[in-house]
């Protein structure tokens, strides 16, 4: 037999990957070459414009709008998500109209049609259908400005979406998770949140985020209703003083960050998740550990005595 000392090992060479990773920073360098020593991207303009007031009030609008429109979106998707789900199917069917109009309209269209929804309608009312009877009635000028129309029409597109995934979520949960949920006699509400929806974060949160990170983009699309946003403040810079590249990349490098930013709190909470799952499962095998296996009694043998 060959001696331990006599084999040689020999690392495994892959001369693509060399190849590969040499292209890729060559096509970097070209890139951050071309991009950094052009002056005709008048890098001067970017950082004398990236910190003006105007445009941090415009940023601070976008991230007001993707709070808002996260915020609202979740409790509505939610809420689509479980009528989907629900038995009845008139729940359901209305939750798929829903689903199915607003994620077949474009934003701009649902956005426009909202900013002009005076036009349709003077006045709101709340009260009950083909009956005299309203509690509150409201002009509908006063009601759906720039800002309110914006939020509206963001959580109305938005919601659909999230429905989606929400409910993709919950039906990725294993079957058998309802059932022992439904066995320990649980409302129905605390089984949903306590016991399904911890399961199905796991499959919602990638998905969510990235849907995040697209209504932090589609706040872009307010600019149809003049609202000073990040987008409109800086069109309206670059109408003015024709330097339309290096402001235009004050606005992509501002989305750049927004972007980055929820990327690292989606990692820092998905490794939060698994952390609390690990956590979890240790001590569930620390409890099996300790726990004493139960013994059957033994049963004292039986005489029967004859007389």
């Amino acid at each position: 037999m060959t001696s331990r000392e006599n084999i040689k090992v020999v690392p495994a060479r892959y001369p693509l990957r060399i190849v590969g990773a040499v292209l890729a920073l060559l096509v970097l360098a070209i890139v951050v070459q071309s991009v950094a020593f052009n002056p005709r991207w008048e890098w001067s303009v970017f950082a004398r414009w990236f910190f003006e007031p105007v445009i941090l009030e415009g940023l601070g609008q976008t991230l007001l709008l993707t709070l808002l429109g996260t915020l609202l979106s979740v409790i509505l998707g939610g809420l689509l998500a479980l009528a989907r789900l629900s038995s009845s199917w008139l729940l359901s069917s209305l939750a798929w109209g829903y689903i199915w109009l607003f994620r077949s309209l474009p934003l701009i269209v649902v956005l426009i049609i909202l900013y002009n929804f005076s036009y349709l309608y003077d006045t709101l009312s709340v009260g009950i259908p083909f009956t005299a009877i309203q509690w509150a009635s409201f002009e509908t000028v006063n009601v759906l400005g720039q800002f309110s129309t914006a939020v509206v029409g963001l959580t109305l597109v938005q919601s659909a979406y999230t429905a989606e995934i929400i409910r993709g979520g919950f039906l990725g949960v294993d079957h058998g998770q309802y059932e022992a949920a439904a066995a320990l006699g649980l409302p129905a509400s605390r089984r949903t949140l306590r016991i399904i929806l911890p399961q199905a974060l796991r499959t919602i949160l990638p998905s969510g985020f990235n849907e995040i990170i697209s209504l932090a983009k589609g706040t872009a699309m307010v600019y149809v209703l003049a609202m000073p946003e990040l987008f409109y403040t800086i069109q309206m810079i670059y109408n003015r003083t024709q330097e339309v590249i290096p402001l235009l990349m004050v606005g992509a490098v501002w989305y750049l960050v927004i972007t980055s930013v929820l990327s690292v709190i989606q990692y820092l909470v998905e490794r939060s998740l698994a952390r609390s799952e690990r956590r979890s499962a240790v001590n569930t095998n620390r409890t099996r550990a300790v726990t004493p296996a139960r013994v059957a009694p033994t049963q004292e043998p039986v005489h029967a005595s004859i007389p």
